[in-house]
């Protein structure tokens, strides 16, 4: 009975150390399975925040980009505009001047009509005092 009792002693010691040894096996087989489900999630995780972030940048620098492209057209258009500007103030000047010349010519005009016309009064003084002599 003493063999069979400690042979049943160390039957049962041995299968709780087997139980447990099984359940430390289940838990670390456990364990392991978490953490790589874990680690994958996690480089899940990551990838997927670097493609948002990959696509945000793009959503920016094409904004920029398409801001860079208008600067370059508005700078151009106020090239365009400034040279435009330039030409219209020469051809303005250019109109004032002969405006000018035009007032001054009629000026002329106006002067050399009143001088005709005191000529002419002159002269009609002149011709009737000559007709006055000639007849007395």
């Amino acid at each position: 009975m003493n063999g069979k009792g400690s042979v049943g002693m160390e039957g049962e010691p041995k299968g709780l150390e087997a139980s447990l040894h099984h359940l430390l096996e289940l838990h670390h087989h456990k364990s392991l399975v978490l953490t790589q489900r874990t680690e994958k999630a996690k480089k899940d995780a990551i990838r997927k925040t670097e493609r948002v972030s990959d696509l945000l940048v793009e959503a920016v620098n094409g904004g920029v980009h398409e801001s860079f492209i208008n600067q370059k057209r508005i700078e151009l258009e106020i090239r365009a505009l400034a040279a435009t500007i330039t030409r219209f103030m020469k051809q303005t000047d250019q109109w004032l001047a002969t405006t000018h010349a035009l007032n001054t010519a009629l000026k002329e005009i106006g002067d050399f009509e009143n001088w005709m016309k005191i000529m002419e009064y002159d002269c009609k003084n002149i011709t009737t005092a000559i007709q006055n002599i000639h007849q007395e």
